[in-house]
């Protein structure tokens, strides 16, 4: 898909973390395997290397060529806001690209026509830990488009950016009523997975055959480390995730979607910052402050958003500091967060309502948690902890599904 360039760049950042984009450079009976078969390729913007250069780069200077490319939301280049719809397009060498992302949920999987033209489709998204987050449900879709057009999948995985330690995950599994494409199965909202672990889940699950879905996993990732520790640079995998501070914050941020408050899109830091123009900074953060849940500070601050929700319109808000990556709980603090926003003025604040990720027979907010109870007890007024603490506790069958979807990880590693 790309010209290749007179010779392959050299790394300057160090090895410790190696992608399995970084090991398919290395791994002559994968590429072999690959130069075999006519190759399709799911990808966007951070489906990169360790020196940077894209999948699409790699796969030719390893003489694998393209036949065919899909996009997931915000574009194969990663250009376009949320929930906006993709085109398809071609890229400059002619290479179709098509897109995953129309205007129906029956456009997030790719079509039987173009599933004809390959024999393997390579999967490279970097995801970032929580269940809301598209990409791992696309990827999920084509496997199993690809699982009945008789298509292999071989998943490039990446390590999870906000750690993948089962002990922190938060936020128990949705209701089966309440699965959506920004939570296709039940999961736990923080999961501490990875993409390529939670396809091989998937392909356990519904009995693909083993041959069928395979996984080049990450190497030297410690699954207690965050992505500042895998010495090699955070790429933006979509317009509001510029950091990985944005992915941190974001299992508990992304809750925000479903209210009229403002994430900070329209902002340099977009689901840090929260506010709404009725909203008082200042109290918000001491509220927030007596509540003495860990890891982070709240600073009261005024914005003024770009574009989306209150565009052009001074808001009052805070945004969240964190201090402590490992003991911060992002989807309870920002439970406790909204509550405490509604309380100020319960007549000013609202749950959204409109059409959502495909779905306008439930609220927003519904499907993001999961169950009824977060947007019930908060508008019953509950106290924000008890919300907080509730609704974000985890029991032994999340764990068990975690536990599960990292043991079919490994059982499908490629090789």
């Amino acid at each position: 898909m790309h010209s290749s360039p007179a010779g392959e760049r050299k790394s300057t950042i160090g090895p410790r973390v190696r992608t399995g984009l970084d090991c398919l450079r290395v791994d002559a009976r994968a590429a072999a395997l690959l130069r075999r078969s006519r190759v399709g390729v799911l990808a966007h913007a951070a489906s990169v290397d360790r020196s940077l250069v894209h999948l699409g780069r790699v796969l030719d200077e390893l003489s694998i060529p393209v036949a065919v490319a899909f996009a997931p939301e915000h574009g194969y280049g990663g250009e376009a806001q949320d929930m906006v719809r993709i085109a398809d397009r071609s890229d400059k060498s002619g290479t179709p690209i098509r897109s995953l992302y129309g205007q129906s949920f029956d456009d997030l999987s790719p079509k039987a026509d173009d599933l004809a033209a390959i024999d393997v489709l390579v999967i490279d998204l970097q995801d970032v830990g929580s269940r809301y987050y598209t990409f791992v449900w696309t990827a999920v879709l084509a496997m199993r488009a690809c699982a009945r057009a008789g298509v292999r999948v071989v998943v490039l995985d990446r390590p999870n950016p906000i750690g993948g330690d089962v002990r922190r995950i938060e936020g128990r599994m949705q209701t089966p009523s309440l699965c959506s494409i920004v939570g296709l199965e039940p999961l736990p909202v923080r999961h501490a997975l990875t993409l390529g672990e939670i396809v091989a889940w998937r392909a356990e699950v519904e009995a693909v055959p083993a041959g069928m879905v395979s996984v080049i996993h990450a190497t030297g990732w410690d699954r207690a480390d965050c992505a500042p520790r895998w010495d090699r640079p955070f790429v933006m995998p979509s317009p509001n995730m510029p950091t990985y501070e944005t992915a941190l914050v974001y299992p508990g941020g992304c809750l925000l979607e479903g209210t009229n408050l403002s994430e900070g899109r329209g902002t340099t830091r977009p689901f840090e910052m929260v506010g709404a123009p009725w909203i008082d900074g200042p109290r918000l953060a001491d509220d927030l402050d007596e509540l003495s849940l860990p890891g982070f500070r709240p600073r009261p601050l005024r914005f003024v958003p770009t574009f989306h929700k209150h565009a052009g319109v001074p808001c009052g808000g805070v945004q969240i500091h964190v201090t402590d990556a490992v003991a911060f709980r992002p989807y309870a603090t920002y439970l406790a967060l909204i509550a405490l926003a509604r309380g100020q003025d319960p007549l000013a604040f609202r749950f959204r309502t409109e059409k959502y990720e495909f779905r306008e027979d439930v609220p927003a907010f519904d499907l993001l948690t999961g169950s009824v109870e977060a947007r019930e007890s908060i508008l019953r007024g509950d106290p924000p902890l008890r919300i907080a603490e509730s609704v974000s506790a985890v029991d032994e069958a999340d764990r068990a599904v975690v536990k599960l979807a990292v043991e079919a990880g490994r059982a499908r590693r490629l090789g």
